[in-house]
């Protein structure tokens, strides 16, 4: 299922109210940068009849989902991984058959005695250096779990556990479930982990249909909605992927036949033949227009594109603020786009304010160089929101670190902190601590 564009700019023209969204999409962008953005889902392993099976309800609000292939290295094993368009992990299972899976939750880490956490994301040093859960809690024994979040750990052998800031949680019999529902006086305050360990308990049966059969029952649909499950093979190293809770259409992984064709980022519904349901509820997304622009760029070139919505943003002045908005939007996914590919998979660290971010790795890119072309242009437009435009200084800085350019990099870093009153406070933190490295 691919986007198609169709945009119509003079639609966009009687659309301008809708800005507001757009920006403040931005800024929650912002300000939620180290929170882990997987909503309400259910996970489960389940281990018998010499079958080792996970399952996996992904729910949450932003569609757009992105899989991308990890082919090994002399230091990581190779992995496919699930996220949203912000390259955060979401769910992954490596060549030797370890996964993990996600689910939201509450905890409040200022409460908690958490003194040793792990310099990025552990989950993602455990994918890519282990093959058991066994091997696993040797890392996890060693620091703190500090993310809101439950995630479920299991391998091929039938082992695994549910790691959180308090603690881990071992199996016990031959299933387990990793679930967020709220307590509510007492009280799950939704019956999704109750259906699945009800279904589990009653039944000794451990294939494909009966687990999908438990994802049918745990979906969700409204402002929430399931936007893809998966069922995951450990031994075989095969999973099965469903697109927005239907059941009866299918994309099967052979992970390793996967892993031989090369890196590369996909979008998970080009692999889903149309869905009115599932184009409905994309288009309505406020990110529509960000990735219908990013989906044209792979059609024709990332600089004939860009070429092509500077014109139009021109054209449109001054009453373009929906469109510029997008073209910012589309910059920082190239950025993460290239941190991904660049590194082995990996989530930029630096959007999310992980120390390892400021780790600058320098290599050359041309889709960098594209995406400085891009925020040029958006920063030379006259603009009452200094934040943002401060925000824009961060991220041209970024960019030109990693292209070797330390000087100009370093300039633009001054100018994004250089009126902390008019700086969002995610900016001016990342900002100085840049600068702070840029000095030593």
């Amino acid at each position: 299922m691919i986007l198609t564009t169709g945009l119509n700019f003079n639609q966009i023209r009687h659309k301008q109210h809708t800005m507001q969204k757009h920006f403040l999409l931005l800024l929650t962008c912002i300000l939620l940068y180290s929170s882990n953005m997987v909503k309400a889902c259910t996970i489960f392993s389940c281990s018998r009849e010499g079958q080792t099976f996970v399952a996996a309800n992904e729910d949450d609000t932003t569609p757009f989902t992105r899989i991308w292939y990890n082919p090994s290295t002399k230091d990581r094993y190779g992995s496919v991984c699930f996220g949203a368009p912000d390259m955060q992990v979401a769910a992954a299972m490596n060549e030797h058959g370890l996964f993990f899976d996600y689910a939201a939750a509450n905890y409040n880490l200022s409460k908690l005695n958490l003194t040793n956490p792990y310099k990025s994301d552990i989950m993602w040093e455990i994918l890519g250096k282990c093959k058991t859960v066994k091997e696993a809690m040797v890392i996890l024994k060693k620091y703190d779990y500090i993310s809101q979040s439950q995630v479920l750990l299991a391998d091929k052998e039938g082992n695994s556990i549910l790691i959180n800031p308090k603690g881990i949680i071992e199996k016990s019999g031959d299933f387990q479930v990793n679930s967020n529902c709220n307590m509510i006086n007492g009280k799950l305050s939704c019956r999704r982990p109750e259906i699945a360990n009800e279904m589990l308990s009653a039944s000794k049966t451990n294939t494909v249909d009966f687990l999908k059969s438990i994802l049918d029952k745990t979906h969700q649909e409204g402002e929430l909605n399931t936007l893809y499950s998966t069922i995951c093979d450990l031994k075989k190293g095969i999973i099965y992927v469903y697109l927005f809770h239907d059941y009866n259409t299918v994309y099967k992984i052979d992970l390793k036949s996967e892993l031989k064709k090369g890196y590369r980022i996909e979008n998970l519904s080009d692999h889903f033949p149309a869905s009115f349901a599932y184009e409905s509820f994309s288009k309505n997304h406020v990110l529509y227009l960000k990735e219908s622009i990013f989906q044209e760029m792979k059609e024709k070139g990332i600089d004939t594109t860009i070429d092509h919505y500077i014109s139009e943003s021109e054209k449109l002045s001054p009453k373009n603020e929906k469109l510029n908005s997008a073209l910012l939007e589309v910059a920082l996914q190239l950025i993460k786009y290239s941190w991904n590919e660049h590194n082995n998979g990996r989530m930029w660290d630096y959007w999310f304010s992980q120390p390892d971010g400021y780790n600058i790795k320098q290599y050359k890119d041309p889709a960098l160089a594209s995406t400085e072309r891009l925020l040029q242009y958006l920063s030379s437009k006259e603009t009452k929101d200094l934040k943002l435009q401060n925000f824009i200084y961060e991220i041209s800085g970024f960019i030109n670190l990693v292209q070797g350019n330390t000087k100009v990099g370093k300039e633009f870093y001054q100018k994004a902190i250089c009126t902390p009153n008019e700086t969002y406070a995610v900016t001016l933190q990342r900002g100085n601590k840049m600068i702070n490295r840029l000095n030593k």
